[in-house]
């Protein structure tokens, strides 16, 4: 005769009270192995199936286990690029001062081709996501194209505003949106204001340099052009002399002083 398995421990756990109280707590019971337990408020027995979950051991995470997230990779390596030859080459071809593009390649990374800012800007000159896709940009970790989508974004700016350049300055950090909001003027940002500082520093440090090394040049020239000439003998100058007959038939002597 078959007998159901609730019923002969429905029956268990009326006889023996002390059966009902051990049944009402589940059993230990190893994973995917079927138990019964005491269920709901009138503590009917059902049949489960209890899956203990699977302890592992805690294992120390090497700093070589974790992968380091790396950017789209350059189809133009930086190591394979000279980056100031290629930003003055880059910056005549616009017609952007290569000293100015300079200038705000080292504020904004160091020349470093793999930053990004935390607000998300990207590569050597900081281009943002949506900056570089308005001048064509693809890679902004390509130093080629972030050097080239950089200058031109300059271009496009000094061109905005012509007669103030750190205008200019203030909307390759700030947009040029946020220099119209307050009406041409640099906007009070905090961080726009200290960017705006930094660079016209730079740039004007860098124009200085480029005077002075301009005029050091300039002198070596003269110098040299100098010493390659003829020196004139250095002595008594005399007046020139005329050759002359008098009447008589003689010869004289006569320069322009002669009264």
């Amino acid at each position: 005769m078959r007998f159901c398995l609730t019923t002969i421990f429905a029956c268990a756990a009326l006889a023996l009270p002390g059966l009902a109280a051990t049944v009402a707590r589940p059993p230990r019971a190893v994973a995917g192995i079927r138990s019964v337990v005491r269920a709901g408020a009138n503590g009917k027995l059902v049949r489960t199936v209890v899956v203990v979950p699977k302890i592992v051991a805690p294992r120390l995470i090497e700093a070589s286990d974790v992968a380091e997230p790396r950017p789209a990779q350059a189809a133009f390596p930086a190591e394979n690029l000279d980056i100031p030859e290629f930003v003055e080459a880059t910056a005549r071809k616009y017609a952007v001062d290569p000293l100015l593009v300079h200038s705000v390649i080292q504020v904004e990374s160091a020349y470093n081709p793999r930053a990004v800012s935390i607000k998300g800007a990207q590569g050597l000159m900081q281009l943002m996501p949506g900056t570089a896709r308005r001048f064509g940009v693809s890679n902004s970790f390509d130093p080629r194209e972030n050097i080239e989508g950089g200058v031109r974004y300059l271009k496009y700016l000094t061109g905005l505003f012509p007669e103030d350049l750190r205008l200019a300055i203030a909307a390759y950090n700030a947009g040029e949106g946020a220099v119209w909001k307050y009406n041409n003027r640099i906007p009070p940002y905090p961080e726009t204001e200290q960017y705006v500082y930094l660079v016209g520093r730079k740039y004007g440090q860098a124009l200085r340099d480029a005077n002075r090394k301009k005029e050091a040049v300039q002198q070596a020239s003269a110098t040299a052009i100098a010493a390659s000439s003829p020196q004139q003998p250095v002595g008594p100058v005399y007046a020139p002399v005329r050759y002359v007959y008098d009447a008589n038939g003689g010869l004289q002597l006569l320069n322009d002083q002669t009264p």
